[in-house]
């Protein structure tokens, strides 16, 4: 069983392991594109800052961003520093979450907090979400660190994770099962099947986490069918 101060150290460890790869990028390097569409390198780091920076406002509860085109534009504004000047924002950043974890006790981690866009949750779910963040971003970088680097028990969780969070969500049409190449199985999309069942997607977990979070396009995954769109993170 996972505690949240299990989660928090893994937040760590995983925060850590991204910066020793970004701090041996050439300067100019982090200008350039990374595996988001219409952001750099520096955007994304510029993002893991201030997520951290709003996580911390979640904890303390206050609003987790002053808006949404506040948060635009801070990114925006952000991108265009250096690599030193970016990488210590990112150290910063998660060092004063890393204290804001290490300040809560039982009580704190069972208090009902709100993210963005009226999202509520509770504050012990904080830690796993901050490293669904450093993970799949590290990824992004497009600096050598890639899906199949991601540990295995954050692919097991985010696959379940992804999985409950489309789960009857209006946006997919059709029921789906999820289907690891071990046998383990996730419902996820309507909740209603047609007289053929759920559509079955198969794969490795690895390969089902890469679609659901939009990182790839479904390669490596079998179906019987078209892979529905799914919604935008």
């Amino acid at each position: 069983m996972t505690t949240p101060a299990h989660d928090a150290e893994l937040v760590r460890t995983a925060t850590g392991h991204l910066l020793s790869h970004t701090v041996k990028l050439e300067a100019p390097e982090v200008a350039e594109p990374s595996h988001l569409p219409g952001w750099t390198r520096a955007h994304v780091l510029t993002h893991l800052a201030r997520n951290a920076e709003a996580l911390v406002n979640v904890l303390a509860g206050k609003p987790m961003y002053a808006g949404a085109e506040a948060r635009e534009a801070d990114i925006e504004r952000g991108a265009g520093r250096s690599l030193d000047e970016l990488v210590d924002d990112v150290r910063a950043s998660s060092s004063r979450l890393e204290s804001a974890f290490a300040a809560l006790g039982d009580e704190d981690w069972n208090r009902t907090v709100t993210l963005r866009n009226g999202v509520t949750d509770l504050a012990s779910s904080i830690p796993f979400r901050r490293w669904i963040e450093v993970e799949l971003h590290h990824v992004d970088l497009g600096i050598g660190y890639t899906l199949e680097d991601l540990p295995g028990t954050f692919v097991d969780r985010e696959l379940a994770n992804m999985a409950r969070r489309f789960s009857e969500h209006p946006d997919i049409p059709v029921a789906v099962e999820l289907r690891a190449e071990d046998g383990r199985t996730w419902r996820t999309g309507a909740a209603e099947a047609g007289t053929e069942g759920p559509l079955v997607v198969a794969g490795s977990p690895v390969a089902l986490v890469g679609w659901l979070t939009g990182r790839t396009n479904g390669s490596g995954l079998s179906a019987r069918g078209p892979l529905p769109p799914l919604p935008a993170l």
